[in-house]
């Protein structure tokens, strides 16, 4: 192999391992969510059913049966679906801070740029390697979390309406958090300091997310059932997204000229 032919391999290289860190922490988060999902969906939705189901029998509670909103089986559904639905303002910040916003700041992508490799490739190199595993991640837990709302629903009272099961039950949630790449990565460049680009990746997608919330509730008049008012939305993400991306990379090419 050339010099050259080598060059990609061993910037991915030290892609993956300048982000290590970040990539653990995403990937325990996933692996703890999913697991989290199925220890309801195997033991405390079906233990609720039994108690619910001795309850009217003339057997009374079962041992253990005594309600607890810490392990209520709704409850901690609930709580899941809120964290997810805003795990794109965590994305956001993470990517306007360390995956940009800090190379820039401190000169590392400058000297990047003068080592054969374009502005266009390094901001390409760095959102590909963190698109693949949040898309991968959040692709996952989307289907877990529709596959356990949907074979408990009668016991997870929450309505498919509310956002704690509208945006992670499909394709929604990678969705958003190809939005918090793309917001963190234009934040990044365009303050190219790693505090202020964190602040305003932060609070700017988390008023996407504010806004889009009064958007996407009209789509129940026209479209019926879930999947086609979620599809609808996940359009209406993934063009803000790609704008998005196509600002920071065409605001990119300016300053690097």
């Amino acid at each position: 192999m050339t010099a050259l032919s080598t060059a990609p391999v061993s910037a991915r290289r030290s892609l993956l391992r300048l982000h290590r860190p970040a990539l653990l922490v995403w990937t325990a988060f996933v692996l703890l969510a999913t697991g989290w999902l199925l220890w309801l969906h195997v033991s405390e939705v079906p233990a609720e059913r039994a108690c619910r189901a001795a309850r009217h029998s003339a057997a009374g509670d079962l041992p253990g049966c005594a309600y607890s909103a810490l392990t209520d089986a709704n409850n901690l559904f609930n709580a899941l679906g809120e964290v997810l639905g805003w795990s794109a303002v965590a994305v956001a910040a993470w990517a306007g801070a360390a995956l940009i916003g800090r190379e820039l700041e401190s000169g590392t992508a400058r000297l990047a740029w003068t080592q054969s490799v374009s502005p266009a490739r390094w901001l390409a190199a760095k959102l590909t390697t963190a698109a693949v595993p949040l898309l991968a991640g959040g692709g996952l837990l989307a289907l877990v979390f529709g596959l356990v709302w949907t074979s408990d629903q009668n016991a997870l009272v929450t309505r498919w309406t509310w956002d704690r099961v509208f945006i992670p039950r499909g394709p929604l949630l990678p969705a958003l958090l190809l939005l918090g790449l793309a917001v963190g990565a234009l934040a990044g460049i365009a303050l190219r300091r790693t505090l202020p680009a964190l602040a305003a990746a932060a609070a700017v997608t988390l008023l996407i997310r504010l806004c889009l919330r009064t958007a996407w509730q009209p789509l129940h008049g026209p479209l019926h059932g879930f999947w086609p008012v979620h599809l609808a939305a996940t359009a209406m993400v993934l063009v803000l997204a790609a704008a998005a991306f196509v600002g920071a990379f065409s605001l990119l090419r300016r300053q690097a000229r």
